[in-house]
């Protein structure tokens, strides 16, 4: 079992930052490719940002690159999610995920999920 807690979530501004951070614990957190998702009110949940075991690969959603960078820290068992330039559009619950070696863009194929972590961005 692998547990995530996200946080960093909040009200803020467009065109603000935010930084999300997504903790694990549980099993070898270096074993693990890392997913951020959003989901808005009325929407499907949708790919955002994944990363490789070591953090030396990522891909970004077209909806989001330039805007938001995942990284991690195998050291503190942590992935982020820096966002900058925030829009109203960006408003949703973010939740991190966990499966085992490669990156993936759909949630069906995540084994392990936060709880979630809210951001609304206002006009």
């Amino acid at each position: 079992q692998v547990q995530l807690v996200e946080s960093g979530g909040g009200l803020v501004q467009a065109g603000g930052s935010l930084r999300l951070s997504c903790a694990a614990s549980g099993r070898t957190f270096s074993n693990y490719a890392m997913g951020w998702f959003r989901q808005a009110p009325g929407k499907e949940r949708e790919f955002v940002a994944g990363i490789t075991l070591s953090g030396g690969s990522t891909r970004h959603a077209d909806s989001v690159k330039g805007r938001f960078t995942i990284s991690r820290d195998n050291g503190k068992n942590t992935v982020y999610l820096q966002m900058n330039s925030l829009k109203p559009d960006d408003t949703a619950v973010y939740y991190c995920a966990a499966r085992r070696q490669l990156i993936a863009t759909s949630s069906d194929d995540y084994d392990y999920w936060g709880q979630g972590t809210q951001v609304t961005v206002s006009s």
